[in-house]
């Protein structure tokens, strides 16, 4: 059975993000587990000067997992008073360790089978910073799984519709496979839409989506994904139109690296956060050949 890992600062951003990662579990039929970060001198630049003695972190570890346990027990005790004892009730483990969020993360994802990582942005529309200060640009900058931040006011609602926005990459056609995943447990449509302004090559512009859907058609086998175009000349505000406007429940979108679609680099990242609403799932740029999991 697959996992759901969720980093948590035991903020409230990261509570609703948990909270969220168990009611998606429930319906995905999958497990779930809280992790923490826990940074040592050692990685500061005063660690010459400094001694640890051992059985501090040994006790800070022994108090994390039992902070973790503790959530754990609040959060699926408030599941099983809210449902049904029939429904599909994940399990909940708990990790720890030293280092920083982005490595703890992406160690325990390579040890185990993670099929989403589920984080929390904080209240003022940033990203939420975790425990070493790292927060989850980082992660997403080297992440080779996908990301599901939840803002801090978003509250779990059955999924109907995700919108994935793509630029008609070949490569984007594995990752609305893997999409597939998410939504057939929820009979959810999948809306793809390109935020692109066609002007004077319209006709060329039309040619490429003809072919990237006759792509999806013959390679996803999913019968409720639709298209929609939409134009704009301004990403940041395609991005934010389609939040607002599309009645989704998920943006799904990829991470390119500074390119022309760039979505997260400093401007791109800031001026979505502040404004998005719904959980946005952030996928890595993958190849064609190599594409990523169905959850």
């Amino acid at each position: 059975m697959k996992t759901i890992l969720v980093p948590t600062d035991f903020s409230e951003a990261a509570d609703n993000a948990a909270r969220y990662a168990i009611h998606l579990a429930k319906t995905l039929k999958a497990n779930v587990k809280f992790c923490n970060a826990i940074k040592v001198p050692l990685e500061s630049s005063m660690a010459a000067n400094l001694v640890w003695p051992a059985y501090n972190y040994d006790d800070l570890e022994k108090d994390v997992l039992k902070e973790l346990k503790h959530l754990a027990d609040r959060l699926m005790t408030e599941d099983r008073d809210n449902t049904s004892l029939q429904s599909f009730h994940p399990r909940v483990d708990t990790c720890c360790g030293a280092g920083s969020v982005t490595d703890v993360v992406k160690s325990t994802v390579e040890k185990e089978r993670i099929c989403l990582v589920v984080m929390g942005m904080s209240g003022a529309g940033k990203v939420s910073r975790f425990l070493l200060g790292s927060n989850s640009r980082d992660l997403i900058d080297v992440a080779d799984f996908p990301v599901l931040l939840i803002p801090h006011t978003a509250t779990f609602k059955p999924i109907e519709k995700v919108t994935f926005a793509t630029n008609l990459s070949e490569d984007d056609i594995g990752l609305i496979h893997s999409l597939t995943g998410l939504v057939r447990p929820f009979n959810a449509e999948l809306l793809i839409s390109n935020l692109s302004d066609t002007g004077k090559h319209k006709q060329d512009h039309q040619k490429m989506v003809d072919s990237f859907l006759n792509d999806v058609t013959c390679k996803v086998d999913y019968p409720k994904i639709y298209y929609r175009q939409i134009s704009t000349k301004e990403i940041d505000e395609g991005l934010e139109w389609i939040s607002l406007h599309t009645q989704a429940n998920m943006l799904a979108i990829v991470h390119h690296k500074p390119v022309m679609f760039s979505l997260f680099d400093k401007s791109h990242t800031q001026k979505l956060a502040k404004h998005i609403t719904i959980p946005l799932l952030v996928f890595p740029k993958v190849k064609a050949e190599a594409p990523l999991p169905v959850f």
